[in-house]
């Protein structure tokens, strides 16, 4: 994935470094060891970021493979193929973490499941190119936004998510679409248009979960007086990446 974001961004976006922190209204400790789970707290906190990780791993492979059928070559047929492969073995990674946890994938991911189907529902391709900007603008967007919560991860989980992010799908999506791109010019206004309406829909439906989960933000922001004002910094940051991404492609955000 294009990260776009440095280390240095994430620890302000949460406010914690890696030696670990305590939540003063709470009394919260996510400590940069591998106990951080006796705290359940904690355990909730990662155990809600991985139902909602698992869940988009899960709902991209399906994507991917449901596109692939549509590819206008038997290469794209293939690439697609490829990535919706890797997207399962995500899954299957962070089901196996869950499951040393000893809790379900599946229980871990149903709170999530109505909220992301709708914003699928919400955000349906109007053709394949639509289709493969979807990809590649939710993949590194997503990406993005688990980057920024590096600081309140213990190290097991960081690596859980370091491995995810070790894919190279979006280099492969942005390259195609670049290649898309040349190909048709025409394209350009069109899938602008469509990627300023993606990442918009991908801010409104961070914000939903964070409501739905209000105590996300508590543990994220813990340290910080004002949570709105560090959340809209920590979006902020999520659209310029959006932004420099577009135009890597040539495309206005």
């Amino acid at each position: 994935m294009n990260n776009g974001s440095s280390d240095s961004t994430a620890l302000s976006a949460t406010g914690r470094d890696r030696t670990g922190s305590e939540d003063a209204a709470s009394g919260i400790t996510v400590p940069a060891t591998d106990d951080a789970f006796a705290n359940p707290l904690y355990a909730r906190f990662v155990t809600d970021l991985l139902g909602i990780v698992a869940y988009g791993e899960l709902s991209g492979f399906e994507r991917l493979s449901s596109d692939a059928r549509f590819s206008p070559s038997l290469a794209d047929r293939a690439g697609l193929g490829r990535l919706a492969v890797q997207e399962f073995e995500h899954f299957e990674m962070v089901g196996a973490f869950l499951a040393d946890l000893g809790i379900t994938v599946e229980d871990a991911m149903t709170p999530f499941q109505a909220s992301i189907d709708a914003f699928h529902e919400r955000t349906r391709p109007g053709d394949w190119y639509e289709s493969l900007m979807k990809a590649y603008v939710i993949d590194a967007f997503s990406g993005d936004f688990y980057r920024s919560l590096a600081g309140s991860f213990d190290p097991r989980t960081r690596e859980l998510i370091r491995a995810i992010d070790s894919g190279d799908g979006a280099a492969h999506l942005q390259r195609r679409l670049k290649e898309a791109l040349s190909d048709d010019p025409r394209l350009a206004s069109r899938l602008a248009l469509w990627g300023r309406r993606l990442v918009g829909e991908a801010l409104t439906q961070a914000q939903r979960v964070g409501i739905e989960r209000e105590y996300l933000a508590g543990l994220l922001f813990a340290n910080e007086p004002d949570h709105t004002q560090h959340t809209t910094a920590l979006f902020a940051q999520l659209t310029r990446n959006h932004s420099r991404r577009m135009s890597a492609l040539g495309l206005t955000a």
